[in-house]
């Protein structure tokens, strides 16, 4: 389609409000414009195409011939883009808001307030996903992801909600009163990890330990995880902000903690925002103010 010889849309649009009232003015007031600018409009579209569409002898204006074939055109294609665009609009509107997040995020943070939100906006259906793994955000799937990181993640866009490093905890009894001064010290002990993650062997990793771990592995859900912990069956690598509790209650103790920059991140696709995306984003953006404010106080 040579799209550059069609008429402007604005031009068409007149006319098409034109050929739907019959009259200059009610297609103005349609179009929320003055009838001067529909009457602009029509005469530059009569140019563009070098026809009359608009039969001027009489006391009120009527369609050509050539006016009268191009309206039922106009009016089928305007009269189609809008049926489209309820039909879109409506899918996007009856979609369920699709978050995705670990287990362990889910558990900690975000179930414990999710209540607030779905009395606020009731009308608002969500899927959450926890799973371990990262998942794509494509159109039509994943909307908003929780992500735990530095917020580089490729193509799309981030924002910090939650700062917290990683540390790692066990319980006192699992020590039994061994020495641990450095990460290789660790590696005779059992493991516990968040199914669909390798946090153990990244953390190891990272701090320069190439020596697989020697203990047993266990790998379960996330909001099983901290209980496994708690009650000695293993060591974990988690946020902090998630154990701050039970370290100050002594349940746990705090081996090692990682980078202070990294957090979890209000993870989107670059572009246009459903309505229902932009009020969740909303939302934990005031819990992020709140909870910023409850730490510091």
């Amino acid at each position: 389609m040579d799209w550059l010889s069609l008429p402007p849309l604005a031009a068409l649009r007149a006319f098409s409000a034109f050929a739907e009232h019959a009259n200059v003015s009610k297609a103005g007031a349609a179009l929320n414009v003055s009838h001067a600018a529909i009457s602009q409009q029509l005469r530059s579209l009569e140019d563009h195409l070098g026809v009359p569409l608009l039969d001027r002898s009489g006391r009120s204006l009527e369609l050509t011939e050539e006016g009268k074939h191009l309206a039922q055109a106009v009016l089928l294609g305007f009269g189609a883009i809008q049926t489209a665009v309820q039909e879109v609009s409506t899918q996007g509107a009856m979609r369920p808001l699709h978050i995705s997040c670990t287990p362990m995020f889910a558990a900690n943070w975000l179930m414990p307030r999710l209540a607030e939100f779905r009395l606020k906006h009731p009308g608002i259906d969500l899927v959450i996903d926890p799973r371990g793994e990262v998942v794509a955000l494509q159109p039509g799937g994943v909307d908003i992801a929780l992500r735990y990181g530095d917020g580089d993640w490729g193509g799309l866009e981030s924002e910090i909600l939650l700062c917290s490093p990683m540390v790692v905890v066990a319980h006192p009894d699992l020590l039994k009163g061994r020495s641990v001064s450095a990460p290789e010290d660790l590696l005779d002990f059992p493991w516990l990890e968040e199914l669909g993650t390798t946090e153990a062997a990244h953390w190891l990793r990272s701090r320069g330990v190439a020596d697989v771990i020697r203990g047993a592995s266990i790998k379960l859900p996330g909001n099983l995880l901290m209980q496994a912990v708690r009650e000695g069956q293993g060591i974990a690598v988690s946020v902090k902000d998630f154990v701050q509790e039970d370290l100050a209650a002594g349940r746990l103790v705090e081996l090692f903690t990682g980078d202070e920059a990294r957090g979890y991140h209000i993870v989107t696709r670059p572009g246009v925002q459903r309505p229902q995306s932009r009020q969740f984003i909303a939302w934990l953006r005031h819990h992020k103010s709140t909870y910023t404010s409850e730490r510091e106080a």
